[in-house]
């Protein structure tokens, strides 16, 4: 199997490495001249056997329908483009469609695994004809990490169906992650009674209900840094949680907990506090006197 890979940051470039790690010849392309193989996407499309696969590692949105449509003109009839970025699963359609114009085929491929996946490996989650999953599995097969395939991959369904199990998942992950950080700051807030904050997250890793890898990923960060001195409390989003809580909107689907992750998140963006709660203290100064207004 040799495939190509254009996109080579730092989730792209950690799966070049495991796939030639897992035996899958890979040609890179990348506009850093410091870790592309090739120099253009035609000099991609001469070193790869046909039927070709190539496989998208780019930010989502506009940059990776240009790469595709970009793809569409140096490969072939029968040669097939992986999305495995985070684009919303709506421009899996586009996406499809404009393959399908040129006689090729497409997958769109959900990953998960961040930074880590070099080592451990990635979840996949895909979407597209059984035929053409069939075709690229033993790209999935060196990607996931070892043991049964079906706990770290799924062929979800056809078009856009990875993307939109990646985009849940994403949205369970928001949640997850504001669950622990909320537990933190209350553990960390109560030091007359936890002597051990750190301690108490590691001694949850083992036995516990709520072991998970966000677990061991916070214990880790805090025992480099237990206070947090070194991070900035702001936090960004990526978009698939909007997305997931619009899907929600569309289809009467109450995500609460998901929701409410989300709004923290724009929460810490705001300097001097959050302008609504700005508002309320006004308010309540208004009508009884109990705002504290700052000082000059």
């Amino acid at each position: 199997m040799h495939i190509g890979l254009v996109g080579l940051g730092k989730m792209g470039n950690n799966m070049r490495a495991r796939l030639r790690a897992g035996g899958v010849e890979v040609t890179g392309y990348d506009r850093n001249p410091d870790v592309t193989d090739v120099a253009g996407l035609a000099e991609l499309a001469d070193a790869l056997p046909a039927p070709r696969i190539v496989w998208v590692m780019v930010p989502a949105g506009d940059i990776t329908t240009g790469v595709v449509q970009d793809l569409i003109t140096v490969l072939s009839p029968g040669d097939m483009i992986i999305d495995g970025g985070n684009s919303r699963f709506t421009s899996d359609a586009v996406h499809t469609q404009l393959c399908a114009a040129a006689g090729m085929s497409y997958l769109d491929v959900g990953v998960s695994g961040g930074v880590w996946g070099l080592e451990n490996g990635y979840g996949l989650m895909v979407g597209g004809s059984k035929d053409d999953v069939d075709r690229a599995m033993p790209v999935f097969d060196a990607l996931r990490p070892e043991g049964p395939r079906d706990e770290s991959f799924v062929h979800a369904g056809g078009t856009g169906a990875g993307h939109y199990a990646k985009m849940v998942h994403n949205g369970i992950e928001y949640a997850l992650m504001q669950a622990f950080a909320e537990g933190y700051e209350l553990l960390d807030k109560r030091s007359d009674i936890i002597d051990d904050v750190t301690g108490t997250f590691k001694a949850w890793q083992r036995g516990t209900v709520v072991r998970s890898w966000l677990l061991e990923l916070l214990v880790k960060a805090l025992e480099q840094d237990p206070e947090f001195d070194d991070i900035e409390g702001y936090v960004e989003d990526s978009g698939e949680g909007r997305w997931t809580v619009e899907e929600a909107l569309a289809n009467a689907v109450p995500v609460p907990t998901i929701s409410a992750s989300i709004f923290a998140r724009f929460v810490s963006r705001q300097e001097d506090g959050s302008p609504a709660m700005k508002a309320v203290a006004a308010l309540r100064n208004q009508f009884g006197g109990h705002g504290v207004k700052k000082a000059d």
